[in-house]
């Protein structure tokens, strides 16, 4: 059972039978009164968000989440397939993976956020590498400012900026927490 002085972000609650993360807190003390505690929560089964004050005296209960460790298999028919320790299946769709879907390697290993017998959220390595399998020549142009990209498609149809020298065939490193570029890994 939290308090409403437990709250900061990052604490994941149960409000309403929803399990919520919060993404901004605000702590203000009037000269009268209880301390309020506004927030910005996020629900995890939705994504929706809310704003909402808490007084001093509020309690929450902590929600049931349980991570498991997964390896990703296969996809068919829309549905991601991941298999735990015990070779049970996991199946998810895009909307629980999101972008994280682009970044799926075969045998990768991953981590599930599981309410109540249903997954939630995946989280990946932090770093993936991927094939550019489209990218067009690098144009040299105004190059004043240093920060001179081009759209590139990588292996699983993920398209994010990278530098001029980044070609076709080239293996890259990618950020998977924000699908930036990291690097090249080989030409």
């Amino acid at each position: 059972m939290y308090t409403a002085s437990d709250l900061r972000k990052g604490l994941k609650i149960m409000l309403d039978g929803q399990p919520l993360i919060i993404t901004e807190f605000d702590f203000s003390k009037p000269g009268k009164g209880q301390a309020i505690y506004n927030c910005k929560l996020k629900n995890m089964l939705n994504g929706t968000t809310m704003s909402r004050s808490f007084r001093s005296g509020d309690r929450f209960e902590k929600p049931e989440l349980t991570n498991v460790n997964v390896r990703f298999s296969y996809e068919a028919d829309n549905k991601y397939i991941f298999v735990n320790e015990n070779y049970e299946e996991i199946a998810m769709t895009e909307d629980v993976l999101g972008d994280n879907r682009f970044f799926l390697v075969d045998d990768m290993l991953c981590e599930v956020l599981m309410f109540e017998g249903a997954p939630i959220e995946v989280t990946l390595p932090n770093f993936v590498e991927r094939e550019v399998i489209k990218c067009d020549p690098g144009a040299r142009g105004n190059t004043a400012s240093g920060k001179v990209t081009k759209p590139a498609t990588l292996e699983g149809g993920y398209t994010l900026p990278v530098p001029l020298f980044v070609n076709e065939g080239d293996i890259i490193r990618v950020d998977t927490r924000n699908g930036e570029y990291v690097d090249r890994v080989r030409s």
